[in-house]
């Protein structure tokens, strides 16, 4: 699936979801700000060190009742990578002049995530605590005009915890946490994928709009 079908894709389940809710069901729709701080890996002679980053996530969730519900979420974020080489090449040696290959290369990226979670939440007066846990697909696309490099999809754990504070009846701010574990895109060609797990941890702030 394209990127360009990414987001009308993922419209369409929330209008189903929201369609099949039941009348005393609580909808939401929330807008934040995350940043996103993801660990550096190394296998294979590659050390990958991705850059912290900011982005933007947009989640429709819906809450059966009032203990549990889950959502849908959608974020995207800048997931510039480093890519060094840290041995020698599994084929091309070095030689006295020089190695027949790049040592390091900065890859500009971006990072689409779509994923479906559950989510656990208790109310207590204007206060919502959470938890979630869910999975989803990480879509690693480098930013064109880039020599040697190329697009990767990567399946994605979510988990997080957060609070929901209703400021008006429809409308409050939400604090949040959410962890990713998946495997470091490889988006160098020269560079062989560490083919390792990394963990992103991004906190979150944004609103959110009851209905």
């Amino acid at each position: 699936m394209t990127q360009q079908r990414i987001l009308p894709f993922f419209l369409l389940l929330v209008l189903l979801v929201f369609g099949i809710s039941p009348v005393n069901a609580q909808n939401d729709i929330a807008v934040s700000a995350l940043g996103s701080f993801s660990s550096s890996t190394t296998g294979f002679y590659t050390q990958q060190d991705p850059f912290d980053q900011a982005g933007v996530l947009v989640e429709f969730r819906h809450i059966w009742n009032p203990l549990y519900g889950y959502e849908l979420a959608y974020s995207a974020n800048r997931a510039n990578q480093a890519y060094i080489n840290v041995g020698p090449h599994p084929t091309l040696p070095c030689t006295p002049f020089g190695c027949p290959y790049p040592t390091r290369q900065n890859v500009r990226a971006y990072d689409h995530e779509v994923s479906a979670d559950w989510v656990v939440s208790v109310p207590f007066a204007s206060l919502r605590p959470f938890a979630l846990a869910g999975g989803g697909v990480q879509m690693f696309e480098p930013m064109g005009g880039q020599m040697g490099t190329q697009s990767d999809n990567q399946a994605v754990f979510v988990y997080g915890a957060g609070l929901d504070w209703t400021l008006l009846p429809q409308f409050g701010l939400r604090f949040q946490y959410r962890g990713n574990l998946y495997k470091a895109p490889s988006l160098a060609v020269a560079f062989p994928a560490t083919d390792k797990f990394t963990h992103s941890a991004e906190p979150v702030i944004g609103f959110f709009i009851r209905f």
